[in-house]
């Protein structure tokens, strides 16, 4: 008797703590993600290619995931390199080719008279919000996120996001340019001085603060004057119906609330 109660104890524990990892997850993935997904590729956003293939679903652990992936090695048309291949949704993926044209190349020539041809960048990852135990899961688990550490210009300069955010005077204003302009594309993003986890990245992505996804949050504020127009740049832009990243559009001051629920949680 003594062994059938020692077997049924030590089963349950680990069933606990298979539980704690989220291999256990009766939860589903919100609808809205998989209808982004949709959308965004009916609209032909994302068109696979030497630099984005299709890959096959990702289904778990949990509700990690995405329904249609993609395999992204390069961005522009293969004219701005990823250091490292990324797994990614066709939103997240519209949304920074969008950022990189309108804002990103800009800045670059404005500041540097040159273009950024890689992105020191992070990848989809199943994790809890900066890898905190008891935190909602991150977009990264989703595709629908994106960490940009550093840019590789054509001149070989590398402007990194911890060296250069409080480094030299023309680093400082491209960071700043491109960090306020992502505020126009994504409805997540956070850098140095939002929180202690976003030291020496951007973080980028799209998720939905509320039920419309018309909630931005962009931390820290800065004290910025943007030099870039996205609208001079490729004239007005409709807005997209995947319901994230909805062109370029002034992002709208968040609430108190949202600013304390959301600044050190991705």
């Amino acid at each position: 008797m003594r062994r059938v109660m020692y077997a049924f104890t030590v089963l349950s524990g680990v069933g606990l703590a298979l539980s704690g990892c989220g291999l256990f997850s009766f939860e589903e993935r919100e609808a809205w993600r998989g209808q982004a997904e949709q959308a965004c590729l009916a609209q032909g956003l994302v068109q696979p290619s030497a630099y984005a293939s299709r890959m096959s679903s990702i289904n778990g652990p949990g509700v990690c995931g995405m329904e249609q992936p993609f395999r992204v090695t390069a961005l522009a048309g293969g004219e701005v390199e990823l250091s490292r291949t990324a797994t990614l949704a066709c939103p997240i993926i519209a949304s920074t080719e969008d950022w990189l044209r309108d804002i990103v190349q800009p800045a670059s020539q404005l500041y540097f008279g040159a273009r950024v041809v890689e992105i020191r960048s992070g990848d989809y990852s199943c994790r809890t919000r900066n890898n905190q135990r008891g935190a909602r899961l991150s977009e990264h688990a989703f595709g629908n996120a994106v960490d940009v550490m550093a840019f590789r210009l054509s001149d070989g300069r590398l402007v990194t996001v911890q060296g250069g955010w409080n480094g030299e005077a023309v680093e400082r204003e491209f960071l700043r340019e491109v960090f306020v302009g992502a505020c126009r594309y994504f409805t997540t993003v956070l850098g140095p001085g939002s929180d202690r986890f976003h030291y020496d990245h951007f973080h980028i992505d799209l998720a939905r603060h509320d039920p419309a996804g018309r909630i931005r949050v962009c931390r820290p504020t800065l004290k910025f004057t943007p030099r870039i127009d996205p609208q001079a740049v490729s004239g007005p832009m409709s807005t997209r119906t995947f319901g994230m990243g909805a062109g370029p559009t002034p992002p709208p001051e968040p609430s108190a609330s949202v600013r304390k629920g959301f600044l050190s949680l991705y």
